[in-house]
């Protein structure tokens, strides 16, 4: 094994597998829930398989303006054929007679295809003179025709129980006429920030103090997940007021996060309290940034105690708090996306944690896509995740990279 130095290994610590493999074990997911209005599921989490009850296209229908003919009318070889034009079919209003052979109607795109007729030809590629219209070679029998039940068929599952209901799905069901679905209730999450040191939006700091910015990322992480916040301020370096406050988090709450106060320091109180109050499953993690952190339970809600570095609490909610949450909310999908890109910048790093970088992908001169560097890695600098549209995941018993290097790479989601 490489030689270590500094704080960069510990062999207390977990790595982030075996993290998430204690959390996995130790959460349910929610019970309860409620029916909707479809325009009030968005972002949602299904709590039923639907299935759809209609063909979607309920018939078959034109997919092109232009004209509706029986398919073996098609001219053979290089001949042309004329056809005489015997109505109308729009979307909404179908033609309704019965075509026969040696004629056509004009369609619409989504018009119901006549009786009769199975092939569309587009207007473009016809000519008309009076109520007639003269057809070339090179068409197919069936095309520019969609079939009923093409999209969804009688039957079909359509969305399957833990789907987070997004725009296309809410759309999707309005496409089957389904005004209502069954979810799972909200999650209720409790968060606040420990430190004598923070103040505030609207205060003005004293000597030491800075702008409690955690609670901040922490209330638009958790509200882009759509659970319900609970926002219990900031909590001074007081053991006494640190348990009140924990206990008051965790009373008909799913969750409880804080941050700050999960260190060796003296006034660190946070793994101590959870110990008085509740059950202390881990706290230290082999990565950069964020290895303090605490996991443990509340009576029944689970704990994380967040670093309090700002860029620490933002990486370890996404690989550690989201992944939790989404488990809890019952959804089918709750890890991130990852693939490797070039890296265009050197990076430094030393083994014995996984490093979480902060990166920017996007595609070079070449149009490839490839990911570089934000400059300095700081856990307290908040800017960087700001500029970042990705996390740059190097490995745990990994090295400096050298500049061309494939990487990791996972792409923030929404709201980051």
């Amino acid at each position: 094994m490489n030689s270590i130095t500094g704080d960069d290994y510990d062999p207390n610590s977990l790595t982030v597998a075996e993290a998430l493999n204690r959390i996995e074990q130790e959460i349910q997911p929610l019970r309860g829930e409620e029916q909707l209005a479809i325009r009030a599921a968005l972002n949602r989490v299904l709590a039923q398989e639907i299935r759809s009850q209609i063909n979607v296209p309920p018939h078959d229908n034109s997919m092109m303006d232009g004209y509706a003919i029986n398919g073996s009318d098609l001219p053979r070889g290089e001949t042309t054929v004329p056809l005489k034009m015997v109505g109308t079919a729009f979307a909404g209003s179908p033609y309704l007679p019965t075509i026969q052979s040696g004629e056509c109607a004009r369609i619409f795109t989504g018009a119901v295809i006549p009786t009769g007729t199975d092939t569309v030809i587009m207007q473009e590629h016809v000519s008309v003179t009076g109520d007639l219209i003269t057809i070339g070679p090179g068409h197919q029998v069936g095309q520019n025709v969609g079939t009923a039940g093409e999209d969804l068929a009688i039957g079909s599952v359509v969305l399957k129980t833990g789907k987070c209901l997004s725009a296309a799905d809410i759309g999707l069901l309005a496409s089957l006429g389904i005004a209502e679905v069954k979810v799972k209730r909200r999650l209720r999450v409790a968060f606040f920030s420990t430190g004598d040191e923070l103040c505030s939006l609207g205060e003005r700091p004293g000597p030491g103090q800075i702008y409690d910015s955690n609670r901040y990322t922490l209330y638009s992480m958790l509200t882009n997940l759509g659970v319900a916040v609970i926002d219990l301020g900031v909590i001074r370096d007081n053991p006494a007021e640190l348990k009140q406050a924990f206990l008051l988090a965790a009373s008909g709450n799913d969750a409880v996060i804080t941050s700050g106060g999960v260190s060796v320091g003296d006034a660190d109180y946070v793994t101590t309290t959870l110990r008085e109050v509740g059950t202390l499953n881990f706290w230290k993690i082999a990565m950069k940034p964020g290895r303090p952190l605490t996991f443990g339970k509340i009576q029944n809600a689970i704990f994380f105690g967040l670093p309090g570095n700002p860029v620490a609490v933002m990486s370890t909610f996404y690989q550690f708090v989201q992944v939790a949450l989404r488990r809890m909310m019952g959804q089918a999908q709750t890890t991130a996306i990852r693939f490797t890109v070039p890296c265009i910048s050197p990076l430094k790093k030393r083994p014995g944690r996984i490093e979480f970088q902060r990166g920017i992908l996007e595609h070079d001169s070449q149009g490839r896509l490839v990911v570089r560097t934000t400059g300095k890695q700081g856990s307290a600098i908040l800017s960087s995740m700001s500029q970042a549209n990705c996390f740059i995941v190097l490995p745990l018993e990994g090295g400096n990279v050298a500049a061309g290097s494939e990487v990791t790479v996972e792409p923030f989601g929404g709201g980051v």
